[in-house]
């Protein structure tokens, strides 16, 4: 088994065993508390541009299946695990992880001590990393860390959104999501591609209503034309700080009175659109244990999360904007709804890919913002 090589950017060097591609990976590395739900995150659109390092202890044992994942291909950058299993056992997988991620071109490293690597991020923060699964030195990792420019103010959306809109199938995955049927009446939702998990679609789509997708430039007025009932922003990657091209969008399709529902860097797009400003975690909320509690009637969600970045809730107007959730763990903004408009929003992810499913109703609170009346209010 050949030698992996981790560099962060405060020149601290890893060394452990390389698995999946043989490759140099340059990246932003951020930890994720999930215990189940590899694949989900590998595949997470929301990840591009970063290194997931895993905090449970076990990885790879279920293997790859065609039916988990969150985008036609693996986001990531790198994956960094304690123990990687290469004994699979689960009547679902196709392949290995290793050979997966090989397939996939992303390189990973095992046989490291993820417990003091999380540690060291928690309490210093997100840092720029580098791996190398094919030999190269340290010293060339670090200059290739420092000449990274990092994600911070950059449009990352444009290297994830689909090339053209298209109209959402039933796929091998819907099976797993219940379906609510929420309207009697034919539906339309336009769903604003920013890096849209596909689990995301499928509870949308489990309402009975027809789920166009939009790529992420698509002009507000184009989506409107469609006369829409209702409309979805999605998570997605990077800085919202880096899209003011969509917060202008946003601006646009909040003003035409169509039900508004977003999630995650949606949520972020419509803080900025309200004239809010986001700022970034010092390492952001990675995983799927996360506790939010709904402020109008103090109930608690265990929520995932993905996220680096955040709304900033005391620059939001309180006569337009209630805060709806909050972080139990640092009292970060989770959500909010207007007080004026049928719009609301989410830093967490409902769709819940991988779990836990605490939060599945918050869909059919957008069903039932597009049921009120024939629904441009």
């Amino acid at each position: 088994m050949s030698t992996a090589t981790l560099v962060l950017q405060d020149g601290t060097v890893l060394e452990g065993q390389a698995f999946g591609a043989e490759a140099d990976a340059v990246f932003e590395l951020v930890f994720n508390t999930s215990m189940t739900g590899y694949q989900e995150i590998l595949t997470d659109p929301s990840y591009r541009g970063q290194g997931v390092l895993f905090t449970v202890s076990h990885i790879g044992n279920v293997g790859i299946n065609l039916e988990d994942d969150e985008s036609p291909r693996a986001q990531v950058s790198a994956a960094i695990v304690c123990r990687l299993s290469h004994v699979v056992s689960n009547w679902r997988a196709a392949m290995p992880l290793s050979d997966w991620l090989a397939q996939a071109g992303v390189p990973g490293i095992s046989g490291v001590d993820t417990r003091w690597l999380t540690r060291k991020l928690r309490d210093g923060g997100t840092q720029k990393a580098a791996l190398s699964t094919k030999g190269t030195s340290a010293s060339a990792l670090l200059q290739m860390v420092n000449d990274w420019p990092g994600l911070d103010g950059r449009d990352m959306v444009r290297e994830v959104t689909c090339p053209q809109s298209y109209s959402w199938q039933t796929d091998a995955g819907s099976q797993w999501v219940e379906n609510t049927r929420a309207f009697n009446r034919p539906v339309s939702i336009a769903a604003y591609d920013f890096g849209i998990k596909e689990n995301i679609l499928r509870h949308l789509a489990s309402s009975g209503a027809v789920v166009t997708v939009y790529p992420a430039t698509t002009p507000a007025g184009d989506v409107l034309a469609k006369k829409p009932d209702g409309i979805f922003l999605s998570n997605g990657p990077g800085d919202p700080a880096g899209l003011p091209y969509l917060v202008e969008t946003v601006k646009e399709l909040l003003d035409s009175g169509v039900p508004l529902f977003g999630i995650c860097l949606g949520h972020q797009l419509i803080g900025r659109a309200l004239g809010a400003d986001t700022c970034r975690l010092k390492f952001g909320h990675h995983g799927g244990n996360h506790p939010v509690q709904h402020l109008p009637t103090g109930r608690v969600l265990i929520t995932a999360q993905n996220h680096n970045y955040c709304v900033i809730p005391e620059q939001l107007d309180p006569a337009m904007v209630e805060v709806t959730y909050r972080s139990l763990n640092d009292n970060s903004l989770e959500g909010m709804r207007l007080k004026n408009r049928p719009a609301f929003s989410v830093q967490f992810h409902p769709e819940a890919a991988p779990g836990p499913h605490d939060a599945h109703d918050i869909f059919g609170e957008f069903f039932a913002l597009i049921n009120k009346g024939d629904s441009h209010a």
